[in-house]
């Protein structure tokens, strides 16, 4: 089954070779700026209402999936785990996944905290993040 996305948007961040395999809320490296096409920018209206965002975003420089599903985490010294347990974006869905503080909107702009994309990544969707008791993360 063939599965299509586009883009809708590009995420800019100061990581143009090496990102944080997690992002990292009080990343001082920043900016880090979810930029929407135009065409897309009214679909903004009232996410400031929202504190946090899910961010999704295409891999799109990761060395791919190579058919293993063992990773080989950089902190483990050589240690493996299941390649659903890690962060690594060598996946079989090269699809990225942070949750990102909103800090302002401005125009077709939407300024974050840290993420883990590389600098010019795809941006795929954004969802406002709502907890599973229906209240925001604080």
């Amino acid at each position: 089954m063939e599965i299509v996305y586009n883009s809708i948007g590009v995420i800019h961040t100061p990581y143009n070779d090496m990102a944080p395999f997690q992002a990292v809320e009080d990343d001082s490296n920043g900016p880090f700026i979810l930029e929407l096409d135009e065409r897309y920018a009214s679909g903004l209206k009232d996410l400031d209402n929202h504190k946090y965002v899910i961010v999704f975003f295409h891999i799109d420089r990761a060395k791919g999936y190579n058919g293993s599903n063992i990773a080989h985490p950089p902190g483990m010294d050589g240690g493996s785990i299941g390649l659903f347990a890690s962060r690594s974006p060598n996946r079989p869905n090269s699809i990225g996944i942070d949750v990102a503080r909103v800090l302002r909107i401005d125009g077709n702009k939407v300024y974050t905290s840290g993420l883990s994309a590389l600098n010019n990544t795809p941006l795929l969707d954004i969802k406002p993040y709502i907890s599973v008791d229906r209240k925001e993360l604080n």
